[in-house]
């Protein structure tokens, strides 16, 4: 096992082939690097996952996007996408909720209305008529940070909450909405609460901004094909850049000398080293802490602390004539103060044109199931979930047809949690990770769980190693300096 020593000449190793790493990657090669990709999986895209039921091709994993974020759709427009670009076919969805499907409201920020009209149907008279409390109460105060369930709680009640929080940030996280970080995970609120003592008038504040600013379009936007051809796309991109990506190929050593970062990465008996200028580390928490336990022990301890959440999508392909009953719309939410078992149906073929149109004679729809600390659900095998997943959906919506075909696909430990405090933990790891020159982090567990976001993280991450390394080369032509830079770590 042996490598030759960089001497400075651009090259940068991305460990984790996600949406996140595949970024960076891109990014780097637009700023003249030389690329290696490893992923310890035998794909590309992490979270991503395009795959076929029943003939119909369709997301087993993420599939949509924030359309009113820029990075995700300019990374797909970058990679050759930009015609398959495609917003949903219909926005309309539904609340299980009190024993019926019920119209998701209007006019709310993440479940938080600007009136209390707006989520009539969903809650009681006595949790409607708590909402109009909040023009009269002081202000809550936030500090650095605070629960969304908290401080939603305290202003509007605890039905809000549960009713339509509750599910919102569980669509997103598989989290608790009273543990979940308003500053973290929901930016937006967070500011109305430093800057208003009525959070409906802040809503509704928020909402005119955003009309003055036109930002009425599409929220979210798919890709024909499905969001897992994102990751085979950029793949694509920076393979014909000249990157190289091994799948199949975990890191398993990081270390940094007088030439640089030297990675050992490949399967048991079948390691390689690699030597980079710059390193970009873009997977899961745990990951990353064991990474960086030797050089950065002070990021990792903060990485270990990360908690995550498993969940299970179930996807189920019908003859569409069996499946005359369901609502109109692209599904519905779950609050789990409800009891059931599955916390979100998608009706993918009402949702998407693209899976629609494949076969007009199918209908496509999933559940997903699994929240933070939920871990028992998520121990019954492949068959158990279809069932649960079939009862709920019979309660539901009244469907009682035998499947073609059903597919269960485990993300376990999927999703990073973020808890109040979240954000100081990010700002610690990254002031770690700081002190080490040519290295960056980047991923969910940072700034967001979305496609967006991610990217964004991305980007950061080859921001800070130096956009044309040129900081790096001159690291790597003074290694006595470069080893200094790190002590404090």
């Amino acid at each position: 096992m042996s490598a030759a020593p960089t001497g400075g000449t651009g090259q940068v190793v991305v460990i984790g082939a996600g949406i996140a790493g595949l970024a960076a990657a891109h990014r780097l090669l637009e700023r003249g690097a030389r690329v290696t990709v490893l992923d310890a999986a035998d794909r590309v895209g992490g979270k991503l996952l395009p795959g076929e039921i029943a003939g119909v091709r369709t997301d087993f994993g993420a599939e949509s996007m924030l359309a009113r974020r820029p990075e995700g759709v300019a990374l797909a427009r970058e990679a050759g996408l930009t015609d398959r670009l495609q917003p949903p076919a219909t926005a309309t969805a539904s609340i299980w909720t009190r024993g019926a499907l019920r119209p998701m409201p209007k006019g709310h920020v993440m479940g938080v209305p600007g009136a209390a009209e707006a989520l009539a149907g969903v809650l009681s008279e006595e949790g409607l008529a708590r909402i109009g409390r909040d023009a009269d109460l002081p202000r809550t105060e936030v500090g650095d940070d605070v629960a969304v369930g908290e401080y939603v709680a305290a202003r509007l009640g605890r039905e809000v909450v549960d009713r339509l929080v509750e599910p919102m940030l569980g669509g997103v996280y598989a989290g608790d909405a009273y543990r979940i970080s308003m500053r973290a995970a929901v930016p937006p609120l967070f500011q109305i609460a430093q800057a208003h003592t009525s959070l409906t008038e802040g809503v509704r504040e928020l909402q005119a901004r955003m009309a003055a600013n036109q930002q009425t379009g599409p929220v979210f936007t798919g890709i024909e094909g499905g969001i897992g051809t994102l990751p085979l796309a950029v793949a694509d991109t920076v393979r014909a850049r000249g990157g190289e990506i091994l799948t199949g190929t975990p890191a398993r050593e990081l270390r940094r000398d007088a030439d640089g970062w030297r990675i050992v990465a490949g399967q048991p008996g079948e390691e390689r080293e690699l030597r980079a200028d710059a390193v970009v580390v873009a997977v899961p928490a745990p990951v990353a802490a064991g990474l960086l336990a030797v050089e950065a022990p002070g990021a990792a301890a903060e990485l270990r602390a990360i908690e995550y959440a498993s969940m299970a999508l179930v996807t189920l392909a019908y003859r569409r004539a069996d499946a005359d009953l369901l609502p109109d719309g692209s599904g519905f939410l779950v609050p789990p103060v409800d009891g059931h078992s599955i916390k979100a149906s998608t009706f993918s073929s009402r949702k998407w044109a693209w899976v629609a149109d494949q076969d007009p004679g199918v209908l496509v729809l999933r559940t997903s199931l699994g929240r933070h600390g939920e871990t028992e659900i998520l121990q019954r095998d492949d068959t158990a979930l279809v069932d649960i997943s079939r009862r709920d959906l019979r309660e539901a919506t009244g469907l009682d047809a035998t499947p073609l075909e059903t597919r269960v696909v485990r993300w376990t430990d999927g999703l990073p949690q973020y808890p109040v405090g979240h954000h100081a933990r990010v700002a610690r790891i990254r002031e770690h990770v700081a002190k080490l020159p040519g290295l960056a982090v980047c991923g969910a567990q940072y700034d967001g769980v979305g496609i967006p976001a991610c990217i964004a993280s991305a980007n950061a991450a080859v921001d800070q190693i130096g956009g044309d390394l040129s900081a790096v080369r001159e690291l790597a032509a003074n290694p006595v300096q470069s080893l200094h830079g790190g002590a404090g770590e």
